[in-house]
């Protein structure tokens, strides 16, 4: 079972970012540099969240002390700090188009959705 988790993981981590190529791809049927830049942008930044929560859990989990809770919880602080102001600073002054930020935002939800129907059909 667990080596079937670790294959399941490394297969959503490839699958994340196939599905962000295909975004993009997409977006450039706008010829418009915000969208595009909107959607790699939010591709990339919810990939990297991804990541860190993972890292963050295979921690806690690894070592449920007291100290790895606080741990886990400052480490969840800061990357709400990050990611919020990293979508602030992309609306703001990186001139990225908010819609195609939320989809290129949405590349793990995509990701989820097609894992779920994969294991249920």
């Amino acid at each position: 079972m667990i080596h079937q988790d670790d294959q399941l993981l490394a297969e959503m981590a490839r699958r994340n970012w196939i599905i962000l190529i295909v975004l993009v791809l997409l977006s450039l049927f706008w010829q418009s540099i915000p969208v595009t830049m909107g959607v790699l942008a939010g591709g990339v930044l919810v990939i990297i969240n991804y990541r860190w929560l993972g890292r963050s859990l295979f921690k806690l989990l690894g070592d449920p002390q007291q100290a790895a809770e606080k741990g886990f919880k400052r480490n969840y602080l800061f990357r709400l700090v990050f990611i919020a102001s990293s979508i602030y600073l992309l609306l703001v002054r990186g001139e990225v188009h908010p819609l195609a930020l939320v989809v290129g935002l949405s590349v793990v939800v995509i990701n989820l959705i097609i894992t779920t129907a994969k294991r249920l059909y």
